[in-house]
């Protein structure tokens, strides 16, 4: 049995590591080989599109920290929760996020996500 709590807070964890290396060993170990990654930004598929897409969200969020929001809710192989991002002296301020997520995730039989569906929920403005 999944323990979602723990893997979403992996997941968050994934998209705060900066050290390329650390990071494709977090997916590697997170996600499934032939995972799917699916949110209004990406369409991504395996360790390596995943991989680049959380470069690519570090590269335009730079500096900011990833945090889980509220209580992991599940049920059979499914869990979804909310994450917020945001850079450190924001977290301080106690204020809200100004990125935040819903996804939901499926975990295969070996615990590793096999499918994330994201929402985003508030964007920064360009």
């Amino acid at each position: 049995m999944t323990d979602f709590t723990i893997l979403a807070r992996r997941y968050v964890a994934a998209f705060g590591e900066t050290d390329a290396g650390a990071r494709k060993e977090l997916v590697a170990a997170l996600f499934a080989p032939d995972c799917r990654y699916v949110d209004p930004m990406a369409d991504v598929t395996g360790h390596d599109g995943v991989d680049g897409f959380l470069a690519v969200a570090q590269e335009k969020l730079p500096g900011f920290e990833f945090r889980l929001l509220g209580d992991v809710d599940a049920h059979h192989d499914r869990a979804r929760f909310r994450w917020g991002a945001a850079p450190p002296a924001a977290w301080a301020a106690g204020g809200e996020p100004p990125v935040i997520g819903f996804d939901v995730v499926v975990a295969g039989d070996d615990g590793r996500i096999t499918q994330v569906h994201g929402f985003l929920d508030a964007v920064p403005a360009a």
